[in-house]
């Protein structure tokens, strides 16, 4: 992130100090800025008891008055939280705020995702998120109660955050140490909980202890990669022109249709064959009428023909006596034409009321019925709880959804849905059976009954709770201490502030009973990240890198290499805590406390690769690398991370040189 000397770099302003301004400026105040507050009112009542002591400045006012705003030195502040429950509220302040400083950061809360494109283009260095939908994710995951941990996508592949536990048939056990689990497709976070107790990050495990039988590991994987990019050379190297003429010709023609026709059911099949014979006798009719009467118009003998062929021969000779003379031969093929063009039309219409009536049974059609065992009850249907049913779905986990109100078209309809008072519907979705009881409602004392009514049921259920006061949500987690019981606004409140220091914040779940963010940087000549090693990123700052990409490249990299050195222009994409990022604000790299002292190299050759690798790995220049070979046995007088000086040791081995760690004094 960027660092900067001027008073603009550690002042920033939270507008509405509602449950979610309050927690952001408690988070704010983590990262040591300076947080001014402003409000409609006088809050009468403090989530966070020092709250005020924290604020360096409150004002009352209403925040879209431009005298508001420059009373509390909106010209001197980085960035700008608009959080008030308001949207139009938020919206308006957004356009009074970059007229007074067109270079502040607009972090607004709507959930009108059109809208806030719209505003993005417009306002520009502007970030909109939806505080009750944010935590949604972590609401999902919290339902399943397995090894999932979190999910997300990048660059259309579905990465995983598994927590595992080893039992002593698993394929990992007393086989494999923990640095042998990171591949190409897989990283290790954490290993028996150890991140749990870090202040430091995700490394606070031993690369070489070994997996064994009991052991909790927690590690993120690319789950799904997609199949867009399979590699077809044939066609990638002929020309575009050259395709579409190959495509033109008769025999791709004739298979394209043939396999057109198989893939269509036995009534489109009819219907597609009516058509064509109808518009075949229509064309021919209009024709011989023509031929036959040359005084007559096109569109004449066209209209004939289409009055003939849509039953409407009485029409043209119903009469006693013919209206014009006719040869027999077309007289015959009039008649056929009627005949014909009845039986089709007749055809035609038993296919578009068969559709109809299907439809209207469709419509009409009842939803599953409720699971008879090991699903999830989701009750309240909010936007959150919606949000959290289409999570599920997708994830095709069988659920049900209690609602008070009746939702019937807001609800997917593979959802079985109960509706009516909550405290009834409990006894019509199988509670005893239940996997997991989610209860999302807006009121948390109507969350806290109906969640105590489903353990007395069901005493094992996995039991999630929505909560938005932070004191009342650890009150009840000292109740019921194996419940879920996570707030709405504390979660949302960390990518609302993550958000205001310019990251973006592409996703959030819960691990390990800690926020981690799915953030993406955009690296500038400023940064604290550029010019490091992701090495020093990822153990210094205390994050994981799961994507990065050169500015010049339209290919990104998943799970990448530490090897790699960022400059300007790349994209990065991490896993951090709240301590994460505020370390990467602060430029605040933890302390490195190993140096590599290389005893022997087994041949020239062995040499001149170490030296590659000591390179590569530590990030110093090639030219000491090459130096310190040439010294053995040496120290290289650079301090490393353990897991960087570990891994640099391995790589050493590799090409026959024995090397091993020291401590620094």
């Amino acid at each position: 992130m960027e660092e900067k000397e001027t008073p603009q770099a550690s002042s920033f302003l939270v507008c509405g100090l509602g449950s979610l301004g309050q927690y952001c400026v408690l988070l704010l105040k983590e990262f040591g800025v300076r947080v001014i507050g402003i409000d409609a009112i006088a809050p009468g009542h403090w989530e966070i008891a020092n709250l005020p002591h924290l604020l360096d400045q409150l004002f009352i006012g209403d925040c879209r008055q431009t005298t508001i705003l420059e009373q509390a030195s909106i010209n001197e502040c980085r960035a700008v939280l608009l959080v008030t429950s308001d949207e139009r509220v938020n919206i308006a302040a957004a356009f009074a705020a970059r007229s007074l400083n067109p270079n502040i950061r607009l972090i607004i809360r709507s959930a009108q995702e059109n809208l806030n494109q719209l505003l993005s283009q417009q306002l520009g260095n502007f970030a909109a998120y939806e505080a009750t939908q944010l935590p949604a994710n972590a609401y999902a995951l919290a339902a399943l109660g397995d090894s999932t941990q979190g999910f997300f996508k990048l660059e259309d592949c579905l990465m995983r955050v598994v927590q595992i536990q080893i039992h002593s048939s698993h394929r990992w056990c007393n086989t494999r140490q923990l640095h042998e689990l990171n591949t190409a497709s897989r990283r290790v976070l954490s290993h028996n909980l150890s991140f749990l107790a870090a202040t430091n990050g995700f490394y606070q495990w031993e690369p070489d202890a070994r997996v064994g039988t009991g052991d909790i590991v927690t590690y993120i994987e690319i789950a799904e990669k997609p199949t867009s990019f399979a590699f077809q050379p044939t066609q990638e190297r002929q020309p575009s022109w050259r395709r579409s003429v190959r495509g033109l010709g008769w025999q791709h023609l004739r298979r394209r249709l043939i396999s057109l026709w198989r893939e269509r059911t036995q009534t489109q099949r009819v219907a597609i064959l009516s058509c064509a014979v109808m518009f075949s006798l229509f064309l021919i009719g209009g024709l011989l009428f023509k031929l036959q009467y040359v005084d007559i118009t096109l569109y004449e003998s066209f209209n004939v023909a289409l009055i003939l062929i849509l039953g409407g021969f009485d029409e043209i000779f119903g009469g006693r006596q013919m209206p014009f003379e006719i040869p027999w031969w077309l007289y015959l093929f009039s008649v056929g034409m009627t005949v014909a063009g009845t039986i089709f039309v007749g055809i035609l219409y038993a296919i578009l009321t068969e559709r109809v009536l299907a439809a209207r049974f469709q419509f009409l059609k009842r939803r599953p019925p409720v699971p008879k065992g090991g699903h999830i009850v989701l009750i309240g249907l909010g936007r959150v709880g919606q949000r959290v049913a289409d999570l599920l779905l997708e994830l095709k986990h069988p659920l049900v959804g209690v609602s008070a109100t009746a939702l019937e078209s807001e609800v997917p309809f593979q959802i079985p849905l109960i509706t009516g008072a909550i405290k009834d519907s409990l006894t019509r979705v199988n509670l005893a059976k239940a996997k997991s009881v989610v209860v999302l409602t807006d009121d948390e004392v109507t969350n806290l009954e109906i969640g105590l009514m489903a353990r007395s049921v069901n005493p094992s259920c996995n039991l999630v709770l929505r909560t938005v006061d932070q004191n009342f949500a650890e009150s009840v987690a000292r109740l019921m201490p194996d419940a879920r019981v996570l707030g709405a606004y504390s979660l949302a409140a960390e990518a609302f502030v993550g958000a205001a220091f310019g990251e973006n914040i592409l996703n959030l779940f819960r691990l390990h009973n800690r926020t981690t963010m799915v953030t993406e940087y955009a690296i500038e000549a400023n940064d604290t990240l550029n010019g490091l090693l992701l090495a020093e990123i990822a153990y210094g700052y205390g994050v994981v890198p799961i994507l990065h990409q050169r500015s010049n490249q339209e290919t990104a990299r998943l799970l990448p290499l530490d090897d790699i050195r960022l400059h300007v222009g790349d994209r990065l994409v991490v896993l951090a805590t709240i301590a994460g990022l505020r370390r990467v604000e602060q430029g605040q790299l933890l302390e490195r406390h190993w140096f590599l002292q290389v005893d022997k190299a087994l041949s020239q050759e062995a040499a001149f690769e170490g030296a590659g690798a000591i390179a590569r790995v530590s990030g110093c220049d090639i030219g000491v690398a090459h130096t310190l070979m040439k010294q053995l046995p040496a120290t290289l007088q650079i301090p490393l991370y353990k897991h960087q000086a570990l891994r640099l040791v391995r790589e050493l081995s590799k090409v026959q040189v024995s090397a091993h760690l020291i401590p620094i004094q």
